[in-house]
């Protein structure tokens, strides 16, 4: 039986409505063989845990072009306290170096930038979804 492929949400978090970038990243993972659950912008942090556990989602791909990503360390903690802290969570668009050290150390496992390359996106994301899949082999 053929192990299922990669299955990543592509959310935005906050009230940046700005969702191109998404759109853009959830399809280039579609058209790579990941399952992807796309939501619309403005969702609120229980609904993206609820969804995680629902979907048993590898990654969670954050969007943030404003500063909706400085709420993303509360985002890990509600994944922590549902037992979800093997979660691979990344974070796109346009974060500050300064903004970007603070996400790492919260646990983010990933930034990336505007012009990062998509090929570059769809070998991260797949290695993300073996590296919390190796989490899960080793806790069981």
């Amino acid at each position: 039986m053929a192990e299922r492929p990669p299955r990543v949400i592509v959310t935005k978090i906050g009230f940046d409505g700005h969702d191109r970038g998404s759109r853009v990243i959830a399809a280039c993972l579609r058209d790579a063989g990941m399952e992807v659950i796309y939501t619309p912008p403005w969702q609120e942090i229980p609904t993206v845990v609820k969804l995680t556990m629902e979907e048993d989602a590898d990654v969670i791909g954050i969007s943030s072009l404003a500063t909706d990503h400085l709420i993303v360390p509360k985002l890990l903690s509600a994944l922590r306290e549902a037992g979800m802290s093997d979660v691979q969570v990344i974070v796109g668009g346009i974060v500050p170096a300064k903004d970007e050290t603070m996400l790492l150390a919260s646990g983010v496992a990933q930034v990336f930038h505007p012009g990062t390359s998509l090929d570059d996106v769809v070998v991260s994301v797949r290695a993300l979804s073996e590296k919390r899949r190796s989490m899960q082999g080793a806790s069981t």
